[in-house]
């Protein structure tokens, strides 16, 4: 495996960087997670705007262009002969002291990841997956706002724990106000009488590539798709439930909290929409 790091690609043995980084000291810094199909690199160019969006909201400047970015970002995918995997894009505030202060740091890092993926299991995908509502609450959106796709996940992590404590792989995440924003590293969707539901962004949802890709290929359907406030029973009501993000696609839910989803299996308009998503995989991409 080769990882680029600052222009360099270095081993994965060798690929370090300094205790000094205010990535490892604070989570100071932001990160894309970005698929790889077909030989092509899907939404590459969405993520690389989210990318630099998260990093201007927290005053960091990416030391290259995004066009730059996404060139060295394909290079380094055809560096590991990857024709399918996953790749983890990271910028961290770089070097600095032991202070909080990012003004110690004089240059930012770029760290590129390109490797393999399996996130879930396959029976995941083929019978559906069960998930609880974690007690983490959601960051506020005045704290550190979710839009940030940043270093630091601790509060997803904590959730995370609940859900792997609970014999779970992932776990609905409520705001402050008790409505549903997301899970902790996937948006939420549900089906009810036809029409498709998602928390908007003002709930505490992160602005998913994948989950802004589905609701395209929902109302190219011809799927009424809305994004409004849910609460946990909208979800245990719900006729179909799934979970969409760049390392799990889209995956069905049949189970909530101990409560069965529709029929307890993946439904329709789920599978409807895999479908329709792996198609747009083959097809589209930045050509590695």
């Amino acid at each position: 495996m080769k990882i680029y790091i600052d222009g360099e690609y270095y081993d994965k043995e060798n690929a370090k960087i300094s205790v000094f980084d205010h990535g490892l000291l604070y989570g100071d810094g932001v990160f894309e997670g970005i698929r790889i199909y077909h030989k092509r690199v899907f939404k590459l160019r969405e993520h690389i705007e989210r990318l630099f969006y998260s990093a201007k909201a927290i005053l960091l400047t990416i030391p290259m262009t995004q066009e730059a970015l996404c060139q060295a970002v394909v290079e380094a995918c055809r560096a590991n002969g990857l024709d399918n995997g996953y790749i983890r894009l990271i910028v961290t505030r770089g070097v600095g002291s032991l202070g909080l202060s990012p003004n110690s740091c004089k240059k930012p890092s770029v760290i590129i990841i390109a490797n393999e993926i399996q996130l879930y299991p396959r029976e995941f995908y083929e019978q559906g997956m069960e998930i609880i509502t974690a007690a983490t609450s959601r960051n506020l959106v005045n704290a550190v706002n979710p839009a940030i796709k940043s270093l630091n996940y601790l509060n997803n992590i904590l959730a995370k724990i609940e859900a792997s404590n609970a014999g779970c792989e992932e776990a609905i995440m409520l705001n402050s106000e008790g409505f549903v924003a997301e899970c902790t590293g996937d948006n939420i969707f549900i089906l009810h009488q036809g029409k498709i539901f998602t928390p908007p962004l003002a709930a505490g949802a992160l602005y998913g590539i994948t989950r802004n890709t589905v609701i395209e290929l929902a109302r190219q359907e011809g799927f009424t798709v809305e994004e409004k406030n849910l609460t946990r029973y909208d979800l245990f009501i719900a006729d179909e439930c799934f979970l969409t993000g760049s390392g799990a696609e889209i995956v069905p839910v049949v189970k909530i909290d101990k409560r069965i989803i529709g029929e307890g299996k993946p439904g329709k308009v789920t599978r409807q929409l895999e479908a329709k998503y792996h198609e747009l995989t083959k097809v589209s991409g930045e050509p590695i």
